[in-house]
């Protein structure tokens, strides 16, 4: 079949409008326009588009899960490469090697794993593509404890920006395989799959979860923030300000996530966690028995689909006060259905990371989810996210790119070195900016 696309200028306004936006998973939607929406279903589709778009000389966005908040796919006047219906999944059983196309979700991935008593390392929201988290670093779960989930990252499949078809790894078109550990949208191609290292399948992992009033919120997250984790404990500690189900008032939540194959191992560092809590809980559970698929499922229910989305991140100084620093944001939500949170990164953020584009990491992680539903929100729900993060910057060492909208505010997002070599390689891959790259950095559109 020949390549789908719709174009602006002949298509009904319905279509193109439902071709530009179906894909979003932020409805807060953009007014950029592309030049025309390609759909890929095979990776010849995907040559053809990068060729159209050298022939019609304009540039290419990528779409591959659509997850991205700042919409970085939905750029004026260019061709946007919709990656949504291109599926292409394979499994080497003799190397734990699984070879997927951007569009797979951590979802999908994981379900296709497991049935073969393997598992990789994806994203915490289960309908994320692959493609973008990878490309970004991906701070995937337990990420404090195995690392970035891009260092797994064996080899790539690429579309250039002249249309050739390559594979980079460590022996050939090495560069590109550097800057497919977190670049994120700064890629200067197209990849058309990802040939990752898989584990064996995690036996234990289990969950502890206390709830607080948010009056303790000084005490709770004070608590967790001195409990001396060790690699061997295998735990994931996350502290979420959020609207419980059935709860009125905002709440505090510590999550901790032990993953582990020794079950004694994994208990005993959560009862470490037991043994030293606050009292005064809501509600509390201890070291039950869960899943990466039910981790999954949960996490679904966080981040609803059909909301507006306004999402800001920071790493915080190593010496900061973490509890000072958020309160502001951990108490003052602008709706129910917002949430921030605090993920400690040690030991993982003590190491020294491999040779890759993604340089940033401290011991402290902030995210920010102002959500809402309604036109008439748009601006209390972004003017708080504006204000909490002025309060944070000036504590911040960088952002997380996944994450980030470089049209809101500046921030370092690698480091001096790795921002250098990367713009090295954008120039050596694509002389002539065929591809859109990060929206809003150095005056992009």
């Amino acid at each position: 079949m020949p390549l789908s696309v719709v174009w602006r200028h002949s298509a009904k306004s319905d279509a193109y409008e439902e071709a530009r936006t179906q894909h979003l998973f932020n409805r807060d939607i953009p007014k950029r326009y592309p030049l025309a929406i390609a759909f890929a279903q095979t990776e010849s589709d995907i040559v053809d588009a990068v060729k159209l778009a050298i022939e019609r000389k304009c540039r290419v966005s990528i779409l591959s899960g659509g997850h991205s908040f700042p919409a970085w796919s939905v750029r004026d006047d260019a061709m946007l490469l919709d990656l949504g219906n291109y599926s292409n999944t394979s499994f080497d059983e003799q190397t734990g090697v699984v070879s997927v196309s951007p569009s797979t979700t951590g979802r999908s991935l994981n379900e296709y794993l497991t049935a073969k008593g393997r598992m990789f390392q994806v994203g915490h929201c289960p309908d994320v593509g692959i493609g973008g988290f990878l490309l970004a670093g991906g701070m995937g779960w337990n990420c404090n404890n195995w690392g970035w989930s891009c260092e797994q990252i064996l080899a790539i499949d690429v579309v250039t920006a002249s249309g050739a078809l390559i594979r980079a790894d460590a022996r050939e078109n090495s560069d590109l395989l550097w800057a497919a550990r977190g670049a994120g949208p700064g890629f200067p191609g197209v990849v058309t799959r990802f040939h990752l290292q898989t584990r064996p399948e995690i036996k234990e992992v289990r969950l502890s979860r206390y709830v607080y009033a948010m009056k303790d919120y000084h005490a709770a997250l004070s608590w967790i923030l001195k409990i001396p984790f060790t690699p061997d404990d295998g735990i994931e500690p996350i502290a979420i300000a959020s609207y419980p189900p059935g709860e009125e008032e905002p709440c505090l939540t510590i999550a901790l996530f032990g993953f582990g194959d020794d079950k004694h191992a994994v208990e005993q560092g959560l009862q470490k966690v037991e043994d030293s809590r606050p009292t005064g809980a809501l509600t509390h559970s201890v070291c039950t028995k869960t899943s990466l698929s039910e981790l999954l499922e949960s996490k679904a229910n966080a981040y609803p689909h059909g909301h507006k989305y306004y999402v800001d991140n920071a790493y915080l100084n190593n010496d900061a006060d973490v509890v000072s620093v958020l309160e502001q944001a951990f108490t003052t939500l602008p709706t129910k259905t917002s949430q921030v949170f605090w993920t400690g990164m040690k030991p993982c953020s003590r190491r020294q990371l491999p040779e890759m584009v993604h340089s940033l990491q401290s011991d402290h992680f902030f995210a920010l989810y102002s959500i809402w539903n309604h036109e008439s929100e748009d601006s209390k729900c972004k003017a708080w996210a504006r204000a909490v993060m002025k309060e944070i910057e000036p504590h911040s060492v960088g952002a997380y790119v996944g994450e980030f909208d470089f049209q809101e505010r500046r921030s370092e997002v690698w480091g001096v070195e790795q921002t250098h070599r990367l713009s090295e390689i954008q120039r050596r891959w694509d002389p002539d900016a065929r591809i859109c790259g990060c929206l809003g950095l150095n005056g992009t559109s």
